[in-house]
């Protein structure tokens, strides 16, 4: 008898219990796959919500800079603009309640004032001049800037025919530019007719003619230049100054001289065409953010080098800004204490510590801040303790193209340029140190009544920071307090301008008084009710 196999359980199954099992298997799999998915899909998004600034508008940092690239907190992936959906930043303002708009943007009273640059009645049109004043500028662009208005001046002083200023070109920056690269020349020389004559270029016969080659001394008034160096006219049809920053005081000075001073700065001195399209058109990119703050964050390789302060550096960076301070032959000062700098309020306020400072103040997280600055030192590493509180952080870099900022990105003092109007029409300017930058910003903006402008009490505030640090105070209610009350006059209110330090004597003195251009009154501010209609004449 043929023995017969016994069954296995595959085969006691019927063919439909076999397809139900086949079936719950692929059910299975897709979702197990469809779970994966899922999961892959919810965490990209809570992480793109971690690191977004706001859920109300696109995220800024898709982009995680490294720390290795010093400039790496200036670029975006996309820059903002080229968004296809249009931001949804809010409206400070508009978001906030009244009360904070007064405690944060509202810009100081004016009690009255307003320019008044029109010359007085006594004022006549330049005669025939006696000689040519060549001039040759030095330092940043704003130094540069309050330089050629002192000698337009002191053209007018002397009786001079100006010849356009030529523009440093051998300063830390190694800026190329010529000064039609950067201010419009033809509207200077136009525009100044009245005051002086001013030529682009020396006439060529004259142009290997025996010239006096001079420093003129610093801070000197009206006689200086009606004797010393108008007397040299009856030697010479040339002066060339070698120097121009700081040749003329500050104060003591006769009203027309001031305010001849003020029409070349802020109506005369327009920077090109270029410059100011480009300037408003980051202008107009801030703005779509609401009210925002120009932070002039003074933390560049330069200053920091230059002033011998390394608190926040390490050894390395210590030890290369001692490296460049030493080898810079006209920098007098090689051994600094940085502890006593930081100690007396010399330093530049670091990023972390620009950061605390606003955050006491009161202003939100959400606020965009302009960074007004060039390169950053340190980059990302220096800027990562900022950035995590104010995560709107701005610059040229992140508001137009490479391709819109080429132009400009080669040359330092064009750049500045950039910063200057972005600053000057910011709602609140705030400084890390004041600087030449900062001085001329605050004063242009206290001659256009704008805005605030906040000076950091550097001295008080180290001595905060350091509480904060070795732990006997803690960021929160108090320390805004203290903070608050120390920088309520210090919001660019419209005051006299300071005189010397008292018991200063010889330069020192001058020295120390307010720089004319950080503070045009008196000078170029009037009362309304103090208005002439004849001063709005020229004779």
């Amino acid at each position: 008898m043929k023995k017969t196999k016994n069954p296995t359980l595959r085969e006691r199954r019927g063919p439909m219990q076999q397809k139900r099992r086949t079936v719950p298997l692929g059910m299975l799999r897709r979702f197990l796959a469809a779970s994966i998915f899922s999961i892959v899909v919810t965490s990209f998004f809570f992480v793109h919500v971690h690191v977004s600034p706001s859920p109300t508008h696109h995220n800024f940092s898709d982009k995680i800079p490294s720390f290795y690239d010093p400039l790496s907190w200036t670029r975006e992936l996309v820059p903002p603009y080229l968004f296809k959906t249009p931001f949804s930043v809010p409206k400070l303002k508009d978001s906030r309640k009244e009360s904070d708009y007064e405690k944060l943007w509202k810009p100081p009273p004016n009690h009255g004032f307003i320019p008044c640059t029109k010359p007085t009645p006594n004022y006549t049109t330049p005669t025939r001049s006696r000689g040519y004043l060549s001039v040759h500028t030095n330092g940043g662009l704003n130094q540069m800037r309050s330089g050629i208005c002192d000698m337009v001046a002191i053209a007018r002083i002397i009786n001079a025919t100006l010849v356009l200023p030529e523009l440093d070109k051998k300063s830390f920056w190694h800026d190329t530019s010529n000064f039609s690269d950067i201010f419009d020349d033809e509207w200077f020389i136009s525009s100044l007719a009245n005051d002086i004559k001013i030529i682009k270029k020396l006439p060529k016969e004259l142009v290997k003619a025996t010239k006096i080659v001079m420093q003129f001394k610093s801070w000197s008034g009206m006689d200086y230049y009606e004797n010393e160096i108008a007397g040299l006219w009856d030697s010479f049809n040339i002066i060339r100054a070698s120097k121009s920053d700081s040749r003329l005081a500050n104060n003591n000075l006769p009203p027309d001289i001031q305010k001849l001073r003020c029409r070349a700065c802020y109506e005369a001195l327009r920077f090109s065409p270029r410059i100011e399209k480009m300037g408003k058109t980051l202008v107009d990119r801030m703005r779509s953010f609401g009210p925002y703050i120009a932070l002039h964050l003074r933390y560049e390789k330069d200053m920091l080098a230059f002033s011998g302060c390394t608190h926040e550096l390490s050894k390395v960076e210590s030890q290369e800004l001692r490296f460049i301070r030493e080898n810079t032959t006209y920098w007098k000062r090689k051994y600094i204490n940085p502890i006593e700098e930081r100690s007396k309020g010399f330093c530049p306020l670091t990023p972390k510590e620009v950061g605390i400072f606003l955050t006491a103040l009161g202003y939100p997280s959400k606020t965009p801040i302009y960074i007004a600055a060039g390169e950053i030192y340190g980059g990302e590493f220096h800027m990562a303790d900022l950035r995590s509180r104010y995560p709107l952080l701005m610059s040229k870099e992140k508001l137009v193209s490479m391709e819109e900022l080429e132009p400009f990105s080669s040359h330092g003092s064009q750049m500045a340029a950039l910063d200057y109007i972005v600053s000057v029409e910011s709602d609140v300017f705030v400084h890390s140190y004041p600087g030449n930058m900062a001085k001329a910003v605050e004063g242009h903006r206290r001659f256009l009544g704008r805005g605030r402008t906040i000076s950091p009490d550097r001295k008080a505030l180290v001595r905060l920071f350091d509480k904060l640090e070795n732990g006997s105070m803690t960021e929160g209610k108090t320390l805004s307090n203290k903070i608050i009350d120390l920088h309520r006059r210090r919001l660019g209110f419209i005051r006299k301008r300071k005189g010397p330090v008292s018991g200063t004597k010889g330069l020192d003195r001058f020295r120390s008084e307010e720089t004319f251009y950080a503070n045009p009154l008196p000078g170029c501010l009037c009362r309304t009710e103090s208005l002439s209609v004849n001063a709005s004449r020229y004779r």
